[in-house]
């Protein structure tokens, strides 16, 4: 019986996963929690938009979490065997690069950098390059607007050059100290076939596509003229990055005869080039045509997919329209929310509403169920940790308005799930506005999984039925699926991606449908919340708001 492994790196822990390539069964997984920093992640009380991870934590989650899934598959399933693992697949968060040497090291491993944050990778929620996004920006719009036009019209400080440009400013040394910046999607299949280094270091079409302004048609990464007229240095960096990419049915390498030992696995099977997890969720929850895929975490990301001899327009606001960054032979485009359940955990953790037990997620969500729409009287925006999209800002903050004295804990935290419901219809909107239909909506992650009250909300406020993916670690099993892919046929997986999802991805029976009641009132709701939405996130707009809060205590009364 063949299997598949796949790693999906999240932001806060690592998890690994074996599966039957035949059926998708899952037979074996292991989570390990990054030791380093708060949660894994190493933060800056004096700056709220540092977020960086120690790259030791990544190789640490290999060893503990492959030994224990492989225990626990040899407990799962009858007559299975480490030998019968044909492939290896591998997600990450992006854009997380990371600075490293000549032999693909990263520095902050070296003794002069191991305490310096800024040697150590740069996670996808550090924002402290927002200036140098706005710097990239304004040049691209004056001189190539073509770099700007397939990734929504805005540079993000999520992004690769934004985190570069300000590590050359704010930490010289670290910036000539690095040889280059890897993906951490490009660098943890190449540590594990031998080619970090980065003169054979492979580089993924989703984070270069998607985030660092890569496309063939204008023969890669921008330009060293363009890179070096934000810095000389950045422009001579440019050399170190890649002509070509590769898309995820392609191969890094093959395990090495070192790692391939001490994983008690065999010796030279593939591994499939990285991409982001939310693009693995994605494939692991069956993407195709006219399906939207949420991966609803910490953040959210939208997915969907177009054949590539469709005419697709840009489409201001979303991640990247890119040839082959989900699924081969399709454009991938990507939109999403900066913070999802990040904002719950902020309400619970920080506000701490009634104290640990009363303020309990599970209590909270017990009562804000008992709520109908717009009970409350309140409205949010869901931007506390900026707008991904479809503003592309992340100096925006978060907001809640409509509060009076007899405002409880449970009304805001509906509120707040509300916020994100709105700003989930938007990029839905924004879609739909652009000619691509958004005819199924399938949500994965913890959250879909865990909380029946965020899916009913998010149906009754986009009108559309939420289903839910069949497996709870759907990132990880569409890297379970690239391992199967670049395995092949002959050797027990598929020779496309269509054939393994088909075996392999599936939809829970538990669906939420659209109240309609509820999203009248919603309608109500979002109207408002639009007007919000362009009043503090649009800089052309004008409009007045005189009268949102006397509507939201209309919608209280109705309801």
């Amino acid at each position: 019986m063949p299997y598949t492994i796949g790693l999906d790196y999240g932001t806060n822990s690592v998890r690994c996963l074996i599966v039957d390539v035949t059926n998708g069964d899952e037979m074996g997984s292991c989570v390990y929690e990054y030791e380093t920093g708060e949660a894994g992640i190493i933060l800056d009380a004096a700056d709220h938009n540092l977020a960086r991870q120690n790259p030791a934590d990544y190789l640490k989650g290999i060893e503990v979490t492959f030994k224990a899934a492989i225990a626990e598959a040899r407990q799962t399933a009858k007559g299975f065997a480490a030998d019968q693992i044909i492939g290896v697949g591998i997600d990450t968060t992006g854009s997380t690069p990371i600075p490293v040497d000549k032999n693909g090291t990263p520095l902050n491993s070296l003794e002069e950098f191991k305490d310096n944050p800024n040697a150590c990778a740069w996670l996808w929620k550090d924002h402290t390059g927002h200036a140098e996004a706005a710097e990239i920006t304004q040049l691209a719009q004056n001189e190539h607007p073509e770099y700007l036009a397939k990734c929504g019209g805005t540079y993000s400080s999520e992004w690769f050059f934004s985190k570069i440009l300000h590590c050359l400013r704010a930490d010289p040394e670290v910036f000539d100290a690095a040889y280059t910046w890897a993906e951490h999607a490009d660098w943890l299949p190449a540590v594990l076939t031998g080619t970090q280094a980065p003169d054979k270091l492979k580089r993924c079409r989703c984070a270069a596509g998607h985030k660092a302004m890569f496309s063939n048609d204008w023969g890669g990464y921008p330009d060293a003229a363009f890179l070096s007229k934000l810095d000389p240095k950045l422009g001579a960096l440019r050399k170190t990055l890649s002509r070509q990419t590769q898309a995820v049915d392609e191969k890094a390498g093959h395990l090495t005869d070192e790692w391939a030992e001490w994983l008690d696995l065999p010796a030279r099977i593939p591994v499939a080039m990285g991409a982001f997890d939310a693009h693995l969720g994605a494939v692991g929850s069956g993407i195709k045509e006219g399906l939207l895929v949420k991966i609803i975490g910490t953040s959210t990301c939208d997915m969907v997919v177009a054949p590539t001899n469709t005419n697709l327009p840009d489409i201001p606001g979303i991640c990247g329209i890119v040839d082959g960054s989900i699924l081969p032979g399709h454009f991938g485009l990507e939109a999403g929310q900066s913070a999802v359940g990040d904002i719950f955990n902020w309400f619970v953790n920080c506000i701490e509403p009634g104290g640990a037990k009363a303020g309990s997620h599970e209590a909270l969500t017990e009562r804000a169920a008992k709520l109908k729409p717009g009970q409350s009287g309140l409205l949010a925006l869901d931007w506390n940790n900026g707008n991904r999209n479809v503003l592309v800002d992340q100096r925006l903050t978060g907001l809640l308005l409509g509060q009076t004295l007899h405002t409880r804990p449970e009304e805001i935290y509906r509120a707040l799930i509300e916020a994100t419901a709105f700003g989930a219809l938007t990029i839905i909107n924004r879609f739909e506005e652009y000619g691509i239909g958004v005819g199924e909506v399938v949500n994965c992650g913890g959250i879909a999984e865990k909380n029946p009250l965020l899916m009913q909300i998010y149906a009754d406020v986009t009108g559309r039925e939420m289903k839910i993916s069949r497996s709870a670690q759907s990132c990880a099993l569409g890297a379970c699926i690239a391992g199967a892919v670049v395995a092949g046929k002959a050797s027990g997986g598929y020779d496309r991606f269509a054939d393994a999802q088909a075996a392999m991805c599936g939809i829970k029976d538990l669906t939420y449908k659209p109240i309609a009641r509820n999203n009248e009132v919603y309608g109500r709701l979002y109207f408002l919340y639009k007007q919000l939405h362009d009043a503090f996130g649009v800089r052309e707009c004008s409009g007045q708001l005189a009268n949102v809060m006397k509507e939201l205590l209309s919608i209280k009364d109705s309801a």
